[in-house]
């Protein structure tokens, strides 16, 4: 009688932390580089630009209000803080096709810009336009049944993003402290630059980024595919098994940084479209079989794979991939490599001191970069105590 009473209680407790999952809802902050996101999400969901629910299927409405609060009249409104320095390109985003979904108090802008500067975005434009962020982000997570967490879209190479993203993420994790804090931040392309100190914005963007958001080693590679020409894709046949050697090719990661100089930590990744969760599993097994060495021994069942059967628009069938590897070290090496170069000299320093920055904070943001990058190297020849080789020796870790 005890046994069933305690099993009884069991699912319910896990019933009730059921219901707490669905009733979690993150709050999402966005710079300029996010309309892209509202856009392929509201058509996924059925939304249409002025927030009205045109779609086919139930289903996209029933987990609408992950990122969603739904207004007066059926009109579902992103829950969503636009942010920036300067009202150009958050006029551009009213001003265009998704405008309107938006909340009107929820673009919050200054007049100056940050002009590329990191200690303009963190410590004086940002900060002057910090209380007003802080406000409109507060309504909306008081508005939120159970809040998960924050998300962040912005980029490390300018001067908002990179300097006035991180004063937010700070003042956000002294105020929800146990709330989850992801960013999605764009780093510095190799081949294309906008300005000459994105090194140092971005050096001093990832020296926040490890002190204030979820762990250290989360530096995640994003990938997708089917990537694919418009003029190949007559040529190539989408299936599960093309799917999964593209998730772990080089040239569909998100980040110019390539996996195979490195080892998975863990990965993870969603499969969209009527498929065979058998035939998934027994693909990512095989390449996990083939590519063992690009995979950590020491960390068990470190992929997991998921499987929805609702395709992107236009797609058959797609996944993503999401990637724990030492490789994004690669990443990290050439920023700091940039600004060493650039900080041996001072060159353009007098542009940060001039707000008020110490030199000793480039040299600890420098220092904190090298220490992230060193311990990716450690991780990724770390042996597991008394792991057995196939000779059958023993290695002990050092």
């Amino acid at each position: 009688m005890a046994k069933s009473w305690y099993r009884a209680r069991a699912r319910e407790r896990e019933r009730e932390r059921e219901r707490e999952r669905e009733r979690e809802t993150p709050l999402l902050i966005f710079f300029s580089v996010s309309l892209q996101f509202w856009e392929v999400i509201s058509d996924e969901h059925g939304i249409d630009p002025t927030g009205t629910y045109h779609g086919d299927s139930d289903l996209q409405l029933e987990r609408i209000n992950v990122y969603y609060n739904e207004a007066t009249g059926g009109k579902y409104v992103p829950r969503a803080v636009m942010v920036d320095l300067e009202p150009g390109t958050l006029d551009s985003v009213r001003s265009g096709p998704f405008g309107q979904i938006f909340r009107p108090d929820g673009f919050v802008f200054g007049q100056s810009g940050a002009g590329n500067n990191w200690a303009k975005g963190h410590y004086t434009e940002g900060a002057e336009l910090l209380d007003a962020v802080l406000d409109v982000m507060r309504r909306e997570a008081e508005g939120c049944d159970c809040l998960q967490g924050f998300q962040m879209t912005h980029s490390l190479g300018g001067g908002t993003g990179s300097g006035m993203g991180t004063l937010i993420i700070n003042k956000i994790r002294e105020e929800y402290p146990d709330r989850v804090m992801a960013t999605f931040s764009i780093v510095p392309s190799p081949t294309v630059s906008d300005t000459v100190v994105e090194p140092y914005n971005a050096t001093l963007s990832v020296h926040q980024l490890v002190e204030n958001t979820d762990e250290t080693l989360h530096f995640f590679l994003p990938g997708f595919a089917p990537l694919t020409s418009r003029g190949s894709q007559q040529y190539r046949a989408i299936t599960v098994p093309e799917l999964a050697q593209q998730l772990f090719d080089s040239k569909n990661m998100m980040a110019a940084c390539d996996p195979r100089h490195g080892r998975y930590l863990a990965v993870a990744a969603v499969f969209r479209g009527r498929m065979s969760m058998k035939e998934v599993e027994e693909q990512m097994l095989n390449i996990q079989l083939k590519n063992s060495t690009y995979f950590i021994e020491w960390v068990p069942n470190n992929v997991k794979t998921a499987v929805c059967d609702i395709p992107p628009r236009g797609l058959k069938m797609a996944a993503t991939f999401v990637g724990n590897s030492t490789a994004i070290m690669e990443l990290f090496c050439r920023v700091s490599d940039q600004f060493a170069a650039m900080f041996r000299r001072k060159a353009f320093l007098h542009w940060y001191t001039g707000e008020g920055m110490d030199e000793m904070e480039f040299t600890e943001a420098e220092s904190n970069l090298n220490d992230l990058v060193a311990e990716y190297q450690q991780y990724q020849e770390a042996l597991v105590e008394g792991y057995e080789t196939e000779e059958g020796e023993v290695e002990e870790e050092e």
